[in-house]
């Protein structure tokens, strides 16, 4: 049978599993949040970004008085928790108090009985205190100074709400540079590699799902201007699909939130007022952390605004909002264009990774197309419930922390993630079908746009539309219709001359 020891708060005696580090209020919240279950746990770099945060503030807090055998057993306990180490006792799910209060206090909680263990204490005696140690100078609503270490349980009141304008921001950022950010440069470039390969290979275009005028697969690739040429190798001047443009954006714009991603609330306390911190506290926390992540984080130009609200996630949240809609684009092309075998465009043959049907022998579907467009759904349902929670800062608090949070992370995972996918199983094993492109190049009735400046706009149309009727080539309509002679035809339809402006 399990064992349990007695954790106390201010409500009371509450019976804890003795294996575990947290205290009464994370068991409380246990019992009161019981929703979703174990996969809807607050995400493992909001635990890593308290362990961070926690450490840090031990830092500066010695430096303000706090015990140093205390503060240097707090940072071992807060390493642990932000190298993974203490996972399996942070059991709480995002859909609790809307400040994230009792996951802050389940951070408090594990650190302080870690550390007690580490300096030779008993688990749950508060030899080392969750909130007058672990918590020093961060957010709690009491009256008095928490500097006598011998508080009182008035002074030792429920926090009202966690320092998580601190972690919801170290975890994004730390994530957005660590993972998201490589991920999507390496698609980026394995893109330009492609459009670099296709470069030569000329194509019909489409606008409206109907034939358009020639282009390279490399331009189709590519996106965004270069150099422009005459002859058949013309460099990538223009694109219809703007692949590779929309991912260098898409880290453009995620990068470009990063400053106010690396803005520190921590410091403002209850309301942004700093009560029951020392002045230069804010200041020394924020330097703190940037040495710790390696990242430039600074203190908040102001803690009334970055508490009571979170525009830095919701602007966020929108530049990968603004990514999904790119890669499901990109993701949609590539999977229209490899469409076929036989049936379709087949202009594009993409990697054959597993069997495609379960009843069909032989068939092979554009499953990482599949899995990209569907995570791109989720990235912008996630950002609908971010722009909600990021609306719902009432007053001087908003109370939408843990869903803005997970939703950000849950974004910017998926997004890395799948991008890695797509390169690895999709995007470097892509050929291009040159019979197919070369038969649906020469059958496009769209050649006829060349004939404009020679015949004129009407006189075009009506060889493209006897050509169409008759199921004739556009030369023999041309011809037909006396509107050139053969030469001049041949001299003027040359789709190897069409995917760049004349010179």
């Amino acid at each position: 049978m399990a064992s349990f020891r007695e954790e106390r708060d201010t409500f009371g005696p509450i019976n804890v599993p003795s294996d575990k580090l947290w205290g009464a209020q994370t068991q409380r919240s246990l019992q009161n949040f019981d929703i979703g279950g174990e996969r809807e746990r607050m995400p493992e770099p909001i635990i890593r970004a308290f362990g961070v945060l926690k450490k840090c503030a031990a830092k500066v807090n010695m430096e303000y008085g706090l015990d140093q055998s205390i503060g240097k057993a707090i940072m071992q306990a807060a390493q642990e928790v932000a190298e993974g180490k203490l996972n399996d006792h942070f059991p709480l799910v995002v859909w609790q108090t809307g400040s994230g209060t009792q996951s802050n206090m389940n951070a408090n909680e594990v650190i302080s009985n870690r550390a007690a263990e580490i300096m030779g204490h008993k688990r749950g005696e508060k030899s080392v205190h969750p909130n007058d140690h672990v918590n020093k100078s961060q957010s709690s609503n009491d009256t008095f100074p928490t500097e006598d270490e011998s508080s009182s349980a008035l002074k030792r009141i429920i926090l009202l709400f966690m320092g998580c304008g601190g972690v919801m921001h170290i975890a994004a950022a730390m994530e957005i540079n660590s993972r998201l950010i490589p991920e999507l440069k390496n698609l980026h470039s394995a893109l330009h590699s492609k459009s670099v390969e296709f470069k030569d290979i000329v194509k019909i275009g489409r606008t409206h799902t109907q034939d358009a005028t020639p282009l390279t697969l490399g331009q189709e690739f590519s996106g965004y201007a270069t150099q422009a040429s005459s002859s058949s190798t013309a460099a990538l001047f223009f694109s219809f699909f703007y692949i590779i443009s929309r991912v260098k954006y898409g880290i453009d714009r995620v990068s470009g939130t990063l400053p106010r991603m690396y803005q520190l609330a921590q410091g403002g306390t209850a309301v942004g007022t700093g009560l029951n911190t020392k002045k230069g506290f804010d200041v020394k926390i924020a330097a703190a952390v940037a040495e710790e992540t390696k990242l430039p984080f600074v203190t908040a130009e102001n803690k009334f605004e970055a508490l009571a609200a979170h525009d830095a996630f919701v602007e966020t949240s929108g530049a990968l909002n603004t990514i999904a809609a790119s890669l499901m684009k990109i993701a949609n092309d590539i999977r229209f264009l490899g469409s076929g075998p036989r049936c379709g465009l087949g202009e594009l043959i993409l990697p054959e990774n597993e069997p495609g049907s379960s009843i069909m022998p032989g068939k092979v579907n554009p499953t990482q197309c599949e899995a990209l467009t569907m995570v791109c759904a989720q990235v912008m349902g996630n950002h609908v419930a971010i722009t909600v929670g990021g609306s719902n800062g009432h007053f001087e608090l908003n109370v939408f922390k843990p869903l803005m949070a997970s939703a950000l992370l849950h974004s910017i995972r998926l997004v890395s993630d799948a991008s890695a996918s797509f390169v690895k199983n999709c995007v470097k094993g892509i050929q291009a079908n040159k019979d197919r492109i070369s038969k649906l190049l020469h059958e496009s009735l769209m050649l006829v746009t060349s004939l404009n400046p020679k015949i004129g706009y009407d006189n075009a149309a009506a060889v493209a539309k006897k050509a169409h009727k008759e199921g004739s080539s556009l030369k023999e309509a041309a011809l037909n219709l006396g509107m050139l002679t053969e030469e001049e035809f041949e001299s003027l339809v040359v789709p190897e001359k069409m995917i760049a402006p004349s010179d």
